[in-house]
């Protein structure tokens, strides 16, 4: 793989306005955003379900390794100015599992939330 890939739940506002900053600092285009209602989603080329990709963010690495939560963000940022201090940081200070867990918890509210409003899963 050439560069890293970002799953995101493009029709979520909150992820979308999160993703759409990472994507305006992403001068080099560095990252591959794809957004999981798009018909040029390639979830299924790296084995990931939908339903999965929808609770909880999902990245692939350089190396073709699927990430989830903090890590994915991790991959992600490594790719990004101004956030690949911070990922130096979360490595050096050893808090990737701590926010891990804290992001897991967002990441299942968030879920319950947007979906008992009546999402739309994407196809599979």
């Amino acid at each position: 793989m050439n560069k890293p890939v970002l799953f995101y739940d493009g029709q979520c506002p909150l992820c979308r306005r999160e993703i759409d900053h990472y994507r305006r600092i992403d001068r080099h285009q560095r990252v591959d955003w794809q957004d999981l209602f798009s018909s040029e989603c390639t979830l299924d080329q790296f084995g990931i379900n939908a339903v999965d990709a929808m609770r909880v963010i999902h990245a692939v690495d350089a190396t073709g390794s699927v990430q989830q939560g903090v890590h994915a963000f991790m991959v992600i940022w490594q790719e990004l100015p101004y956030y690949r201090r911070l990922a130096g940081f979360i490595r050096t200070f050893r808090l990737v599992r701590l926010l891990d867990c804290a992001y897991h918890r967002f990441a299942k509210w968030r879920f319950r939330k947007r979906c008992d409003q009546g999402c739309k899963l994407p196809p599979q």
